[in-house]
Parts: C-alpha cells; structure tokens; sequence
C-alpha cells in the first residue's frame, strides 16, 4: 500500500506497486558480475532489485543505491544491514561525486527503475550523460519502462540498445540493455 501512497503523493514515484523479482531476474541474468568492484542501482524503491542484485555480487563488490523518496530511502537504510550496501537519499544525477567519494572512477554496471519518461527533458538528459559518463567502457546500463518512450534518447547516449519485454511483471515491461 506504502507505494501506492507514494505514487499519489510524490512525482518521483513511477509505478504502483514493487517490480517483481522475476523481472529484476530478467534484468540481471546477463550481468557479469564477476569482476565487478561497484555498481550502481538508481531507484532503490522497496528493494526488491536491491535484494536480488545482492544476492548475485561478489562479497568484495559495493552496491550504491540512490533512492530520492526519503520514505523508501528510509525503509531501505532499515531493512538492508549489508556492509556492501550504501543508501544514498541523493538524485541519480550525482553518480560521479558519490563514485569518487567511495574511491570509484567508474560503475561496473549500472541499473536503473527510474520513471525517466515521467522525468523533464533536462532531468533525464543529466542522469543519462552521467551514466555514460561514469559507466565503465565494458559495462552495462539496465532501464526498464512501462512503454518505449525512451528508446531514441537511450539510442543517442549509448552505442548499442537492446530492448527485451518481459511480462513476468504487473504492468509488463520494456528493458533495455546499454551498452557505451
């Protein structure tokens, strides 16, 4: 209920309900996690991707999850008690800093849940160059959408796109798998 609540009261808020797991299993499945030092999760929202990201990284590996909805941020810092994990209550524009501040040049990967096409034109350009900007050369960014809003301004920040739907979700949806 907490989220739709959060929908209703808070424009950052993109869906309804929690993503599924198998979605975030969807997503994720393709990930080289292996080698991975940090990566980036933006829209932490209930953690249910948090959850699963987790349970695929190495035990050396850092999860930077930035969360603007100070009520899931909250839930998430109180529910999440793993060392890897960092709660950021910060706008996903603000990567790079908060890379720098924990010692990374750039993201492994990155995943999004943003509701970028909810989000101003100026807002989602900032988080997407910054993605790039800060996603390593052999890295992956992960969006999902309810529709394929997004698909031509993914096309002008990343070199490849891949688009996938999935209906292991309610609403079902879109993923795109980026790559620089």
């Amino acid at each position: 209920m907490s989220y739709l609540i959060e929908f209703i009261k808070n424009r950052s808020v993109g869906a309804v309900s929690s993503s599924s797991k198998s979605l975030g299993r969807f997503m994720f499945g393709k990930l080289n996690y292996s080698d991975a030092k940090v990566i980036v999760e933006l829209g932490g929202g209930r953690g249910v991707f948090t959850h699963e990201i987790l349970k695929l990284m190495s035990s050396e590996c850092k999860l930077l999850v930035f969360e603007v909805n100070e009520v899931f941020c909250n839930q998430l810092k109180s529910e999440i008690q793993d060392e890897r994990v960092t709660i950021i209550n910060d706008s996903a524009e603000h990567i790079g800093a908060y890379l720098q501040q924990h010692q990374f040049e750039k993201a492994d990967h990155i995943i999004s849940s943003l509701p970028l096409s909810m989000f101003s034109l100026e807002l989602k350009e900032s988080i997407l160059q910054n993605a790039t900007c800060f996603l390593s050369d052999v890295g992956q960014f992960l969006q999902f959408q309810y529709a394929p809003f997004d698909y031509k301004r993914l096309k002008s920040h990343f070199g490849s796109v891949k688009m996938n739907f999935s209906i292991r979700n309610f609403p079902p949806a879109f993923v795109y798998r980026c790559m620089l």
